[in-house]
Formats: structure tokens, sequence, C-alpha cells
């Protein structure tokens, strides 16, 4: 389980969400069995989405993050519910890539770094809102407070980073996000300013025994903060026997009947996790039997 913090300042200018995703970060690279910079850019992602989520106001809200770049890891997608519950794949599980000049990761040469970030929110109304911003760097942290800068006119600070041990394993994995709201001042500002540029990165502070009630103390120092809210979340799926035979509805009544007649089944596999569902023909066939009633209705 991973744990979500949400912190205030005193005057109620400055908003700090912090998260310890190592075991979310964890199941995410069993379950997808992906190369070290795959797991952190992944890592990355959900994390910020898991945070992301935690922000939505409806129970039922959720919010999608995509990463579409020129990067050999192709497409990567996180989502997160209300409840700051998530979920990732990246399209190609395993890169590998030198370390960086920095001696770390290549985050940003396993994303790309020409592509844009998709920020999807499905608010339970008609249309989901869409936000799009072009990629600043690929390391993620960055095109995420962009995004906010941007489409939401946010002063934003994120930060995010995962460690992963030399057996692939996830050692540590978190990040913050802080936030300036409206009518904060340059006292504000500056304080934000000088908290953020003397913190460690996040992960040197989780594996150093913080969590992330000191990290959100840390990003809030002199603001007299306090915690709002503290709640768990874990990796997610969601899928289901049901969602998958919808998926197949969707599919022309030709190509269900080819599947049923040619290979006897269908297998669909889960994206998000390693479940794996098979329909055999006479369900195939029930299928085609309920489109054609419902079309028959309309």
């Amino acid at each position: 389980m991973g744990k979500l913090i949400r912190a205030i300042s005193e005057n109620g200018m400055a908003v700090c969400y912090a998260l310890d995703s190592t075991d979310m970060v964890g199941t995410l690279e069993r379950y997808h069995q992906t190369s070290a910079v795959v797991t952190a850019a992944a890592g990355r992602l959900l994390t910020a989405a898991s945070i992301m989520g935690a922000m939505l106001k409806g129970e039922k809200d959720s919010v999608t993050l995509r990463i579409t770049a020129d990067g050999p890891a192709g497409s990567v997608i996180a989502v997160a519910d209300a409840l700051g519950n998530a979920k990732a794949y990246a399209q190609n599980p395993v890169v590998e890539l030198p370390l960086n000049r920095q001696g770390k990761l290549d985050v940003s040469g396993a994303v790309g770094k020409r592509g844009n970030l998709f920020v999807v929110k499905d608010l339970g109304l008609r249309e989901p809102y869409v936000g799009l911003v072009p990629l600043v760097s690929g390391e993620i942290a960055e095109d995420v407070t962009s995004y906010f800068a941007v489409s939401e006119q946010v002063p934003t600070v994120c930060a995010l980073g995962v460690l992963v041990n030399p057996d692939l394993t996830v050692q540590a994995a978190g990040g913050y996000i802080l936030q300036l709201l409206p009518g904060a001042g340059e006292e504000d500002i500056s304080q934000v300013e000088k908290n953020t540029m003397a913190l460690p990165p996040v992960t040197r502070m989780l594996a150093g025994g913080l969590g992330p009630e000191e990290i959100a103390g840390r990003t809030l120092a002199g603001m007299a903060p306090r915690i709002l809210e503290a709640r768990t979340v874990e990796y997610r799926c969601g899928c289901s026997r049901e969602r998958m035979a919808a998926a197949l509805a969707s599919l022309d009544a030709g190509e269900l009947r080819a599947m049923a007649e040619e290979d006897g089944q269908a297998e669909l596999c889960c994206h998000f996790c390693p479940r794996r569902f098979v329909f055999g023909r006479e369900e195939l066939f029930a299928i085609i039997a309920q489109k054609t009633v419902d079309t028959a209705g309309d």
C-alpha cells in the first residue's frame, strides 16, 4: 500500500500532496517485468496520476495521463481514481539505455523529448476534460509542472522519483505536488521557492526513512503546515470479465463470428495487469446474438 498525505499552510495559500508509492511501483514492475528505466518512467507517471486523482472532487471521477513521444518506450499511460488508486503501463516495457550524464536512469531518453502529455479528466460530464501540453523534458515531473502552469494556470512544483535496485525491484518511489493557491503573496512564493530548492531528491528522502508527512512538512517549512488528510492508496486495475465482454461486444459481428468459427475462442489480455480472459465459442455466439437483439431494438 502507498501512503498519500495532503497538507496545507496555516494561511491556506499553499497546499502539498506527498506520496510514498514504493509498493505501487513495485507492483507495476512485477506485473509488467519492466526494465529499470521503464520502471522509472512508468512509476513516475503512476505517482503523478495517483496524486492528481486525489485532487479530484467527485467520488467517481478519474484522471488519465498519457505521454506520446519519440522515445523507445512508446506511449506511457497511467490512470487513477478519485481515491488515488492508480495503474500504469508502457507500450514497450523493456528498454535498455546507458545512464545519462548525471549517472542516473535516462528517463527522458526512454520516453522521448518530442511529444505531448495528455491529461484526460472524466468528471461525469457529457464530455471529458482534455488538456494537452508539449513535453518540456520527458523527465515527467517538469512536464506535469508545465501542464498545471499552461492548462490550469496554477503555480506548481512537482517532484517525482523512482529508485531501482540492481535486481530491478523498486527500493523507493514517490513524489509531491506543491501548489500556490489564489491570493498567495510574495512571501508565500519566496518561502516555497526556498523550501523546494533546499530539498534533496524524493527518492533520497524516502530511502533515508522520511515518510510523506515529513516530505510535505519540508515543502511547507516556515508556513506552519498542518495535515488535512492521510490515506492509503494502491495499484488497482479494476479489469473484469464483464468489461472484457463489453469490449468484445463493441466489435463487428463478422469479426466475432470469425473468432468463433476459426479460432473457437477469443483471448483478451489486460494492459494494466497480468489477467487474461478467455471467451469460448458459445460465449462469442451469445454476444453476437445479443448484438442482434440490441440492433433490432434500435
